[in-house]
């Protein structure tokens, strides 16, 4: 399920950066009094790094970045390295599915991990075929032959379709898929064998790490007659780990980490973009006594509450904190803006309340303004503006952000914000986001078994 739709061109700006460091609370807020808790949370059984990160693809709506990061653990058998390029935008990490190796995009606002099958027909968007190359996918796909755990799950199909009328559609495996040394065995995989999809030439298809009612499996053969009448739910892979006692603690975890001036530049593949963790908190320095844990809520929050269901990893925010908030009630109390916000590993930045942006944006000196790169109305400031303090409270506990990671070059002296409004012609209006630029300043750890977001603010880097 995608949230963000940008131009290629403005989705380029959004290679994020982090507002300042603020004082943390530590109070309860008044608004979500009994949402939050205290955490202290056990370390990660697994960790793998991000492999690459690749240019971002025009239908993924939710816009994924890069993840940064480093290997900490000396175990070389529970860490595995990633790497990135310079134009990435998407999360690449290494899975394996029937002994087969692939890239796959990390995406916490899907649920199905799927690959296409070996010998796919490819179409463009119009339905027309064309060659298999077109499609550009970073593997010649996955080859039921070569596994020797395959098994072909009947009388059911896969059926997605992205933003921009891409589509992949097809069966499905029952398959053994392993991340680093954390291995399942019979996980749902589709593997599509038609595919209509403008790839990059290196991802190989999609990490889903979202909750079951946003999985794409249908009672049918036939992929053309899915509907939501015979859809049928599964459990994505990390819910097939808790439930085969594969991690001892029901947590996934995720680091990004800022890259320096030399990686951002270097148009070849570069180490330490980050951290997928699996069993508990990844493996980074963090500030001590920052952790506080709140509810996933369900979605939409306008209908009984008995209606609503899990799609995204969303959490109550309590306030906006920068020089002048205590003047813009949105900030104050962020439930005046709809307080529903989705935490998402991919988008380059946060997208918050109009006046909430506004109000950051006149805090710069000088101020930012607004700018519009291919229909999409964005805040700019000079780079070397003087970059305000901002935060963000959540269940009692300010999480700062860096000044770095509010200023994103562009042009010559031009940097985009970190921060930008929700809304416009091309940015889903009924989310607020908070994107890698507020998470390379923490560690989300993510419990979809209880519905639980647990932050933890990291060591300043």
């Amino acid at each position: 399920m995608n949230i963000l739709s940008l131009s290629s061109l403005a989705l380029a700006l959004f290679c994020a950066v982090p507002g300042h460091l603020a004082s943390p609370g530590t109070q309860p807020d008044a608004h979500h009094p009994a949402l939050y808790s205290r955490s202290v949370l056990p370390a990660a059984s697994y960790s793998v790094a991000f492999s690459k990160k690749v240019p971002r693809r025009k239908a993924k709506v939710d816009a994924l970045a890069a993840l940064r990061g480093s290997v900490v653990s000396r175990n070389a058998y529970k860490t595995v390295p990633l790497a990135g390029s310079n134009l990435d935008t998407d999360y690449l990490v290494n899975v394996t599915i029937g002994g087969q190796n692939f890239s796959l995009i990390i995406d916490s606002g899907s649920s199905d991990t799927w690959v296409p099958q070996a010998g796919f027909s490819c179409f463009d968007l119009t339905g027309s075929p064309v060659p298999q190359t077109t499609c550009n996918f970073g593997s010649t796909g996955f080859n039921p032959n070569s596994s020797k755990t395959f098994e072909l799950y009947q009388n059911v199909s896969f059926n997605q379709t992205y933003g921009t009328s891409e589509y992949v559609a097809g069966p499905i495996a029952l398959e053994t898929v392993s991340i680093g040394a954390l291995e399942v065995s019979r996980q749902v995989v589709p593997i599509p064998n038609v595919a209509a999809w403008t790839g990059d030439g290196v991802l190989s298809g999609v990490l889903g790490l979202a909750f079951p009612n946003v999985t794409s499996l249908f009672n049918t053969s036939d992929p053309t007659t899915a509907s939501i009448k015979n859809r049928i739910l599964y459990d994505p892979f990390f819910f097939t780990a808790v439930k085969q006692n594969k991690v001892e603690h029901p947590y996934f975890s995720i680091a990004l980490n800022r890259p320096t001036a030399e990686q951002a530049e270097n148009d070849l593949y570069t180490p330490n973009l980050g951290l997928l963790a699996f069993g508990g908190i990844a493996p980074v320095p963090v500030i001590h006594n920052t952790s506080v844990t709140v509810p996933v809520l369900a979605y939409p929050p306008t209908i009984a509450e008995s209606k609503r269901q899990f799609f995204w990893y969303t959490l109550p925010i309590d306030s906006y904190n920068f020089p002048g908030s205590e003047n813009i009630p949105e900030a104050r109390n962020a439930s005046l803006g709809n307080d529903t916000t989705v935490l998402d590993t991919g988008t380059a930045v946060n997208l918050v309340p109009a006046p909430v942006a506004a109000g950051y944006a006149a805090a710069f000196g000088p101020p930012a303004e607004l700018i519009t790169v291919s229909g999409v109305t964005l805040y700019a400031a000079q780079c070397n503006a003087t970059v305000p303090q901002f935060s963000v409270t959540i269940g009692g506990q300010a999480f700062s952000m860096d000044p770095r990671d509010q200023l994103v070059p562009f042009g010559n002296d031009t940097c985009v914000l970190g921060t930008q409004a929700q809304g416009g012609p091309l940015i889903a209006s009924d989310f607020h986001l908070l994107g890698d630029s507020f998470l390379r300043n923490v560690v989300a750890t993510l419990n979809p078994i209880d519905r639980e977001i647990t932050l933890t603010q990291r060591v300043p880097y």
